[in-house]
C-alpha cells in the first residue's frame, strides 16, 4: 500500500477550520489572546477542546534504515464539573511502516483513549489521574497493531511558573483480552516536557516520547528520545490555530528501531470547552 499523505491531510483539516466562520480581532488583543492560548495548551488537564493532527516521520528504522511514518489524529475533549473536571485525550494513529528495501504496510493502528480525573479548582500545579484502554482497531492486527485489548493506569502533572511550564504524562498497559496467538502486552509511555513562553504564541520547548516495551529482551525494551521543539499559535481572524516542529535523536532504541523523529503538529482549538 502506498504511505499516507500526511501534508496533504494536514492542509485540508487546518483550510476547513479556518473556513467556518469569519472574525478578526485588534493586533493587540491577538497577541495577548496567542499567549494565553500558547500556555493553555500545554496543559494537558487545561478546559479547551484540542484537535491535534500529529506527523512523525521515524527515520532509520531496520536494517534498510528506513522512515515509520505516523499520523496521529488526537482530539482531547474537557467535560468541567464543580469539584472535578474529566479531561478524554485519544490518540488514532495511521501508521506507514517500511518492509523490506522498498515495500510498506499502512492503514490505522489501535486506539488509545485516556480519561483524566482532575480538581476543577484552579491552581499553578495541576494533576489528574484515571484509566487508558488500547483497543485493537488495527485495520491490519498483524502487522500495524497488536491485536489485543489492553487496560491501565495513567497520571499526568502540570506546574506553571512564570513564562515556564513543565509536566509529564504516564501510563502502562497490560493485555486482558485479544488474540491468543499474539504475544501479551506490557508497555508504557511517558512524556515529560519543559517550555519557555516568548509572548505573542511564540514557544520554545522539549517534549520526548519514551516508549518501553517491558516483553521485549533486555536492552531492546526502550526508546529514549531528546531534542526541541518550536510552536507558534497564530489568529486567522478569530480562529486560533497553533503550529509545531521539531526534532528528536534517539539516545537509546532497539536494534531496529528509529535512530531519529522529525515531528510536525497542526492544532486546531476551540477556546470554549463544552458545558
Amino acid at each position: 500500500m502506498n504511505s499516507p499523505r500526511p501534508y496533504l491531510v494536514l492542509a485540508v483539516a487546518a483550510l476547513a477550520w479556518l473556513g467556518l466562520t469569519p472574525g478578526s480581532l485588534s493586533a493587540q488583543d491577538q497577541e495577548a489572546s496567542q499567549a494565553d492560548l500558547a500556555k493553555q495548551i500545554q496543559n494537558p488537564l487545561a478546559s479547551v477542546v484540542t484537535l491535534p493532527f500529529q506527523y512523525n516521520q521515524n527515520r532509520g528504522v531496520g536494517e534498510n534504515e528506513r522512515n515509520l511514518v505516523n499520523l496521529n489524529f488526537q482530539p482531547v475533549i474537557p467535560f468541567p464539573g464543580e469539584k472535578w473536571n474529566i479531561i478524554s485525550r485519544n490518540i488514532i494513529p495511521y501508521v506507514s511502516i517500511p518492509i523490506g528495501e522498498t515495500g510498506a504496510e499502512s492503514g490505522f493502528g489501535d486506539w488509545t483513549t485516556t480519561l483524566f480525573w482532575s480538581p476543577a479548582k484552579a491552581s499553578s500545579f495541576v494533576w489528574g489521574a484515571g484509566p487508558v484502554l488500547q483497543l485493537p482497531t488495527a485495520s491490519n492486527p498483524e502487522v500495524l497493531g497488536t491485536g489485543k485489548l489492553s487496560l491501565g493506569p495513567s497520571v499526568v502533572g502540570f506546574l506553571g511558573a512564570g513564562n515556564f511550564t513543565l509536566g509529564a504524562v504516564v501510563w502502562q498497559l497490560w493485555s486482558v483480552a485479544g488474540e491468543s496467538d499474539r504475544e501479551a502486552v506490557s508497555s508504557m509511555t511517558a512524556q515529560w516536557f519543559v517550555n519557555y513562553n516568548f509572548g505573542g504564541g511564540w514557544v520554545l520547548g522539549t517534549a520526548p516520547i519514551i516508549t518501553c516495551n517491558w516483553k521485549a529482551d533486555s536492552g531492546e525494551q526502550c526508546t529514549i528520545p531528546w531534542g526541541a521543539q518550536l510552536s507558534k499559535v497564530l489568529m486567522f481572524g478569530s480562529r486560533p490555530v497553533n503550529f509545531l516542529g521539531g526534532y528528536y535523536v534517539n539516545s537509546e532504541h532497539p536494534t531496529d528501531g528509529a535512530q531519529s523523529q522529525i515531528r510536525f503538529q497542526i492544532n486546531l482549538l476551540y477556546p470554549q470547552a463544552p458545558k
